[in-house]
């Protein structure tokens, strides 16, 4: 534990800090500030690494299922690969080129899965431990991969190129054989033209030795292997995109580009069984059905009790223009055809048995959509869906904003669960979610979590991420408080935002008092109270604020313009505005004088009486409004207080505090009044901005090329250009991480001439006069050009004074200045230890007044005797350069360290860590940091995450015990923790994939079948295969490259008691293998053996009796 001399740093690296400077003069003696201060915040404590990632895989590509395990794995065209098992069980790897996934297969039951990528290259993963790595790669250097196929339990995997050919792949050595199928070789002499790439492989059901070989013309060949010939050869006019055998291995379908399907029988190749169109029209007088969409997959599978399904997506006709994707079940004479949301990237049908050559039974269909998991119940009428288990619903809507808290009260995930219980969908199927694989991690974190997201349509998002899981707990939607335009010509003139109007920007919430405050990208603030009762609001009540631009310096503050607010003269204590809110439709002017649109808002309200369910409850709706025809500017910071009464939120024009119990507006002033006389900033006149905001800002700057839908829409700009305009300075908000400004290293001309924005607030009971000898309720107040100034709050004590009188409303002035825009704001007392904020815990909002107890609010502690000690506090302030801390009252700064100086802080967060108090950092140049309180020693710097998309910079996250998290993609949340006690335990919090798991007994061939034959033919692959028979393969044909796993990675499984028994059942495994080929041997010398005493004794007695002249 080391032992910091808190001692005075003189601010006087520019001009524009002066006040600052002459603030952090030479202490005077026996000053609090002096004291000796033990940290107990060691860099030891603090180590970076990734835990889980959420969410549905972003661009999906491929994807297989183990059916004896119960686990599914995903593919990406990124290279991503998420597997699922049970509800909390997943898992992130990820391939380091970054190609898409073309196809993945699994060892059933062998805990490995081999995938095959866009860059002709094979892997196999070791999936026994609970950080699958790369056992080995193999690289081809000449073909281009198309299929890949992996017969059940065997070691040789089918690999097919574009150039037709078919190479055989060793899984345990990673080699290739030297057998190889030529395209030539495989389609007919007499054909001229080449067949195209492989686009299917499988071997016959019932004998293991016929591989069936589809190439894209049409052709398909039945392979014999150990002839090395074709047996049959099966021609169709129209391109093949997937095959699928019957289980007896005597038919197979093909799906055909023309939306057909054509069945063979095996024995008859001269033209197809069957050819039928699901989804084309017949016509009467007997001719070809019309062409329809390509049929790409179909998959048969067959039943004991009753008919085969038919499973296959595609096929429709093409008179279906703008129809969403279907995937057809037909069973028997019905023909279901089930919607999607989202086109179809794969499905996979689940069967009840592993063995190919067995009545499938099928049960379930598992479909992959762009955008969506969806997995149908086939055993149940209406083919109803499963409740999906896992957290896929993240990108619902695009993800504009997000807040972490973690260390909650307990109580608030069990409420917040119990509401949102009631939201939930009915008419899901009754049976068990069937992808069930894996076990949970034995450790548990003992705090709980909370992620809340705010999102562009408007909804809020409540999960539950206690135990590096993520449930959805709550839903809420902001946008039912508006009236929504039903088309394009509805809409009104006076949206600032032609898309997403309710997108969320901002999200300030108490846990311990269950208020949430959330401003929208339509200059609107919603404030929320959580009721555990259901409602009827006749009326929302509406408080309209008419925000000013910033006034003129060389004018008085009368000729800037009249304000339709309260405002109070610095120094002076202001009175409330005494009206009360208005009613809706509003009766405020719509235009001015001369003609502009003038008071009114972007959104209109809700006329009809609105039904407030259990959970949060509209409280306050605040809206700001055209000023003289100019819009209103986004709110670029938002805080709320519970144990006050009072939200604050501040833009470009400045800043507003609103009174949310008596619904009355007690300030309302430019950024220039807050200084008063001591305005260090020279301001230009403004002229009025007339364009309405384009949309494109809505979206992130570097995804232009992407299609609307994909590009996460955003409610603040993000370019990193050097911009300065209206535009640019009515986002300059450091809060949710916009990047339109200018960022230079120090504080430059244009910094201080752009518009200064608020960019943070804090409120707090703290010493914010140099006077001050008691803590009193304050407001602090952050700027974009580094300015904390402090503005006293005198608030009624007893409840129903708090509703009958008016609050006090006092200016301060400045109290630091740093460089760049204000982020964080927090406060210590005397020994260094972070006050809390103060709330008021929750009650029922809607219970009657005799029932209703008022808890009294808290405040954070403070030291006994603050008459005898008055300096007593610390401020801590952190920018987007650099931090500081400055004693209370006095406002010395007492430590000052700058975090950056070629880049800038893009969030930063007072934590608490179970050892101490930190300030936790990110930066645009991909740096996590940290440093102690409150000596701000670093104490991390780790180079993370360079910032390639501006997604991540406005999500990113800290929160207490050292835990992160950001959106690494439109669709999946990335949680990480910067904390040492995480990362030693999170082998244990990580869950299982692979368990030990019998794998089904084989069918049983019957009596007559084993007697005459006709049962499945096995096949001996290592002797065709192997080196002995096939030899070794060109050397240059594919490159092997041994993984990262190595062989450790095949014997090491996860760790934990399910690991031991898993790397038991492994050797137990290899041991019985060695002697079942031992046993083998064993008795294939015995008969040998007895072959060789046979015929010995016949020689014997045929000699027995003879002469040697007999002979």
């Amino acid at each position: 534990m080391k032992k910091f001399n808190i001692r005075k740093v003189l601010d006087g690296l520019t001009a524009a800090s002066s006040s600052s400077s002459a603030a952090a003069a030479s202490p005077h003696s026996g000053n609090r500030e002096n004291d000796m201060i033990q940290e107990t915040l060691q860099s030891e404590h603090f180590q970076l690494c990734k835990t889980v990632r959420h969410g549905f895989p972003y661009q999906p590509s491929s994807m297989a299922f183990d059916p004896v395990q119960k686990i599914l794995a995903i593919g990406t065209q990124n290279g991503a690969l998420r597997l699922f098992g049970r509800a909390g069980v997943e898992c992130y790897c990820q391939h380091e080129s970054g190609s898409a996934v073309i196809q993945l297969e699994f060892l059933v039951n062998e805990g490995a899965l081999v995938s095959a990528l866009a860059d002709d290259s094979i892997h196999l993963w070791n999936l026994r431990q609970k950080l699958p790595a790369i056992l080995h790669s193999l690289k081809f250097n000449r073909e281009r991969i198309t299929f890949c196929h992996l017969p059940f339990q065997s070691k040789w995997l089918y690999v097919g190129t574009e150039r037709g050919n078919i190479h055989i792949v060793n899984v345990e050595s990673f080699t290739l054989s030297g057998y190889v199928i030529m395209w030539n070789k495989a389609i007919e002499l007499s054909s001229k033209t080449h067949p195209g790439p492989v686009v299917h492989i499988s071997d016959n059901p019932m004998d293991e030795g016929k591989l069936l070989i589809g190439f894209e013309c049409g052709i398909v060949v039945l392979w014999d292997l150990k002839s090395k010939k074709a047996d049959y050869r099966y021609n169709y006019d129209e391109a093949i995109h997937s095959v699928a055998w019957h289980h007896e291995g005597k038919q197979f379908v093909c799906s055909h580009s023309d939306g057909t399907l054509t069945t063979w029988n095996v024995r008859a190749p001269a033209k197809p069984a069957q050819i039928i169109t699901p989804h084309g029209k017949q016509p009467k007088d007997g001719k070809k059905p019309e062409p329809c969409k390509p049929i790409l997959k179909v998959e048969y599978k067959t039943t004991r009790a009753g008919d085969p399904f038919m499973i296959l997506c595609g096929g429709l006709s093409y008179d279906t223009v703008g129809r969403r994707a279907c995937l057809t079940v037909m069973h028997g004479k019905s023909t279901a055809v089930l919607e999607m949301d989202y086109p179809i990237v794969d499905f996979l049908t689940l069967c009840e048995t592993p063995y190919p050559n067995d009545f499938q039974e099928p049960y379930a269909v598992v479909v992959l959509l762009e955008k969506d998991l969806v997995v149908i119940d086939l055993a149940q009428i209406g083919y109803p869906i499963f409740e999906n288990p896992y957290p896929l619903s993240i990108h619902e809507s695009p993800v504009t904003c997000c807040e972490y808290f973690a260390d909650c009260p307990a109580e608030v995930i069990p409420a917040l669960y119990s509401v949102g219980s009631r939201q939930k969908r009915q008419g899901f199927s009754k049976k068990e979610w069937p992808i069930s694989g894996g076990n949970w991690g034995q450790g548990t974190l003992s705090f709980s979590e909370i992620i809340i997201t705010g999102h562009a349509d408007g909804s809020i998002k409540f999960w539950d991420a206690s135990a590096l899981m993520l449930q959805v707990l709550y839903k809420l939607k902001t946008a039912k408080v508006f009236d929504k335009p039903r088309g394009k010509e509805e809409k009104s003139s006076t949206e600032i935002v032609d898309e997403d109007p309710f997108a969320i920007q901002i999200l300030s919430w108490c846990p311990e008092s269950r208020v949430l405050c959330v401003a929208g990208v339509s200059a609107h603030v919603i404030v929320y109270r959580f009721s555990k009762q259901e409602v009827t609001t006749e009326v929302v009540q509406l408080l309209e604020v008419r925000m000013q631009c910033e006034l003129n310096e060389v004018e008085s503050p009368e000729g800037g313009g009249e304000q339709a607010s309260a405002v109070s003269t610095p120094g002076t204590s202001s009175s409330p505005q005494t009206s009360l809110p208005q009613s809706h439709p509003s009766t405020s002017s719509n235009n001015s004088s001369d003609g502009l649109r003038d008071n009114v808002p972007c959104l209109k309200v809700r006329s009809s009486p609105l039904k407030q369910s259990p959970g949060c409850q509209v409280e306050l709706l605040i809206q700001l409004v055209w000023v003289s025809g100019e819009p209103p500017q986004q709110i670029t910071s938002l805080a709320v207080n519970s144990a006050y009464g009072l939200v604050a939120f501040g833009n470009g024009s400045g800043l507003a505090v609103v009174d949310y119990l008596q619904k009355t507006l007690l300030l309302n002033v430019s950024t220039a009044e807050l200084y008063g006389s001591t305005d260090p900033h020279h301001r230009q006149p403004r002229s009025p901005r007339k364009t309405r905001q384009l949309s494109a800002g809505l979206c992130d700057g570097n995804d232009a090329s992407a299609a609307p839908e994909e590009r996460c829409k955003s409610p603040t700009s993000a370019k990193i250009s050097r911009k300065i305009n209206m535009i640019a300075d009515q986002k300059d908000d450091a809060r949710d991480n916009s990047f339109s400004r200018s960022r230079s290293s120090s504080v430059t001309s244009i910094d201080r001439e752009s518009r200064e924005v608020i960019s943070s607030f804090y409120f707090c009971d703290s010493l914010s006069k140099k006077s001050e000898t008691v803590a009193v309720p304050s407001l602090w107040v952050g700027t974009s050009l580094g300015s904390m100034l402090a503005i006293a709050l005198t608030v009624p004590s007893t409840p129903d004074q708090r509703m009958q009188q008016p609050v006090g409303v006092s200016f301060c002035g400045p109290v630091v200045r740093l460089k760049g825009a204000i982020l964080r704001m927090a406060q210590l007392d005397a020994s260094g230890t972070l006050l809390p904020h103060v709330y008021e815990s929750w009650y029922e909002p809607n219970a009657p007044e005799e029932e209703r107890e008022r808890p009294r609010r808290r405040r954070p502690t403070s030291p006994p005797s603050s008459q005898e000690s008055p300096d007593c506090q610390y401020a801590v302030v952190c920018s987007e350069k650099q931090a500081k801390v400055v004693a209370m009252p006095s406002q010395n700064c007492v430590y000052e360290h700058n975090i950056t100086e070629t880049s800038f802080v893009l969030r930063a967060d007072v934590v608490t860590m179970t050892a101490g108090v930190g300030i936790s950092c990110f930066c645009a140049n991909g740096h996590i940091m940290t440093l102690s309180l409150p000596s701000l020693r670093p104490l991390l710097d780790v180079n993370y995450l360079p910032l390639t998309d501006m997604r991540i910079a406005r999500t990113f996250c800290f929160s207490n015990q050292g835990q992160a998290l950001y959106l690494t993609s439109p669709t999946e949340i990335q949680r990480i923790t910067y904390s040492q006690e995480t990362c030693d335990n999170l082998q244990e919090m990580l869950g299982e994939l692979f368990t030990p798991v019998e794998t089904p007994e084989a069918p049983n061939r019957g009596f007559f079948k084993g007697l005459f034959g006709g049962g499945a033919q096995s096949l001996d692959r290592e002797d065709l295969f192997g080196e002995v028979a096939a030899g070794k393969a060109s050397r240059s044909l594919a490159q092997h490259i041994p993984g990262p796993g190595g062989m450790e990675g095949m014997k090491g499984a996860a760790s934990g008691v399910v690991g031991e028994l898993a790397r038991a059942r492994i050797a137990l495994d290899e041991r019985g293998q060695k002697l079942g080929e031992l046993e083998e041997r064993t008795a294939a010398m015995m008969a040998s053996a007895d072959s060789f005493s046979k015929h010995a004794h016949d020689m014997m007695l045929k000699y027995k009796d003879k002469k040697w002249y007999q002979l």
